[in-house]
């Protein structure tokens, strides 16, 4: 081989300059030419879990015609034949297309004239095959099948740098998808831009964020389902030190039972059926970073013992595995449920609840932060109409005055689908909050008693009228459809979809004149 030494050394040289094995291969191809009667390089890729073998990249040595860049599928006998092929190290060269020797798929469709193969192998098992092929009059002899011996190894190692690259690939895309998934939700262009909300109904909520952010101590955050959970988990994790690091969100009760500990611990290759290969699991795959793990109540108990272990100790066991791996992971949990009333009836883990509520955040729901509501909503807007291709839409005076009025089951998750679908009914011309909502707007009053002169709190400039007075007017105009009844099945409260008790506070907080409307209507009567 020290004759073949500048060639090989070159041949690393270009493994190491390039990352993607197409350009590594196409550019080592004319290289071989020197020393070998090669006309093309090829590089299958075996993906032993999908039963294929792919050619993932081709090189000219001389120019020519290629093959087909097929895939060829295997069935798992006929897998199972190259994998053992390939743990042989065995190097073929190939002259009789109807060899019964042949591994089943390592050559791709077209291929003629004499072929040398060779297996690439990675840390982890066999990742391909390197083909040499030439064309008649050219053969290979003994001496070429010494030398593509040796070039299996820069091959293998430019094989498995370009499945790196394709999995950082997919992870840095998978996280900019959550990141650009959260920023919809939010209606915001960027994570810098400040949480809605942050200084009024949020105001509690951000400084305790702020407060707890520095530490590494565990975070709890108590909130109903779509009040914005992981908007809170977020904050935490870029008000602290391990901002520039990995955060991962995985909704435990997602997972199935069976896999729980997979998905969390990794496992090692042939650990169980179908692990074809070793995997890290969320906590490894989040070191040095925060793991925000969403409906941690629905973890299965046996989960919850390995949780529990790995807080404690900051190690972990994969699932086949028998060395500890440590992990620098700090936790932020998410629950819509009760999780001290599941410790009391012994679903969940007193030691567990523990561990995870050291700072216990709670979340208020939409209907307690009414504030929140107008700006909000115009995010929203703002968001459907660049999502529907319309012009820029906001919510009108009585928009808001009904949005705010709403007691808002589903949170800001149901906020955010009101006004897609307001936005959808008006055409792209205006909200149809009313009938997004379900509440048909009310016919204009035609003069006469029962066309009552509402009472108008704050000014009024050019028609637009301050936030209380719209509300103001929004529980009037039910007073007089309720004929002036606050309770019951048919009173302003069940109109307006709230508590009597609250509708009577608002009304004595903006004014409402209840005793005048109710002589009114009853006048008119």
């Amino acid at each position: 081989m020290e004759r073949h030494a500048t060639l090989l050394l070159e041949i690393w040289r270009e493994v190491c300059r390039h990352l993607q094995i197409p350009e590594s291969v196409e550019l080592i191809a004319p290289l071989l030419a020197r020393r070998l009667p090669a006309d093309l390089a090829l590089v299958r890729r075996i993906d032993a879990a999908g039963g294929v073998v792919e050619t993932v990249a081709l090189g000219h040595c001389r120019p020519g015609p290629a093959p087909s860049r097929a895939r060829s599928e295997l069935t798992p006998e006929a897998m199972q034949r190259l994998i053992a092929w390939c743990h042989r190290r065995q190097v073929l060269r190939l002259a009789d297309r109807s060899a019964t020797a042949e591994p089943p798929g390592i050559l791709p469709e077209g291929t003629d004239g004499e072929v040398l193969a060779g297996p690439l192998l990675a840390a982890d098992g066999p990742a391909g095959v390197l083909l040499l092929t030439a064309r008649p009059p050219r053969q290979f002899r003994d001496e070429h099948a010494e030398l593509l011996a040796a070039l299996l190894d820069p091959f293998a190692v430019a094989l498995d740098n370009d499945r790196r690259l394709r999995e950082l690939t997919s992870l840095r895309e998978a996280v900019e998808a959550e990141n650009r998934s959260l920023l919809t939700k939010l209606g915001r262009l960027d994570i810098s831009d400040s949480i809605v909300g942050a200084e009024t109904g949020l105001r509690e909520v951000m400084e305790q964020v702020a407060r707890v952010a520095p530490s590494d101590a565990p975070v709890l955050v108590l909130g109903e389902t779509g009040s914005g959970k992981e908007v809170v988990a977020r904050a935490v994790h870029t008000r602290s030190r391990r901002a520039r690091g990995p955060f991962l969100r995985i909704n435990c009760g997602a997972i199935p039972p069976e896999l729980v500990d997979s998905e969390l611990f990794g496992h090692e290759k042939g650990s169980f059926t179908g692990a074809v290969a070793e995997r890290k699991g969320w906590f490894e795959r989040a070191d040095t970073g925060t793991l925000f793990l969403d409906e941690v109540g629905e973890l299965p108990p046996a989960a919850q013992v390995r949780l529990l272990r790995v807080l404690q100790d900051g190690q972990l066991e994969r699932v086949g595995g028998e060395r500890p791996v440590s992990v620098d992971v700090r936790i932020v949990a998410a629950t819509h449920r009760d999780l001290e009333a599941m410790v009391g009836d012994g679903r969940f883990r007193q030691d567990l609840w523990y561990r995870i509520a050291v700072f216990p955040i709670r979340l208020p729901p939409l209907r307690e932060r009414p504030a929140d509501v107008p700006a909000l909503a115009a995010h929203f807007a703002l968001r459907s109409s660049r999502r529907l291709g319309m012009p820029p839409l906001a919510p009108t005076a009585e928009d808001v005055g009904l949005l705010v009025t709403y007691p808002w089951p589903g949170n800001v998750r149901e906020l955010a689908a009101v006004i897609e679908r307001a936005a959808i009914l008006g055409d792209g011309e205006r909200l149809e909050v009313a009938l997004a909502l379900g509440t048909p707007r009310p016919p204009a009053a035609a003069p006469g008693p029962m066309a009552l002169p509402l009472s108008r709190p704050g000014g009024e400039e050019d028609g637009f009228v301050p936030l209380e007075a719209a509300m103001a007017r929004h529980i009037e105009a039910a007073l007089v459809r309720a004929r002036g009844r606050v309770e019951g099945r048919r009173g302003a409260a069940a109109l307006l979809g709230i508590n009597p008790h609250t509708l009577r506070s608002r009304m004595r907080k903006l004014g409402v004149d209840w005793k005048r409307l109710r002589r009114e209507v009853g006048a008119a009567e």
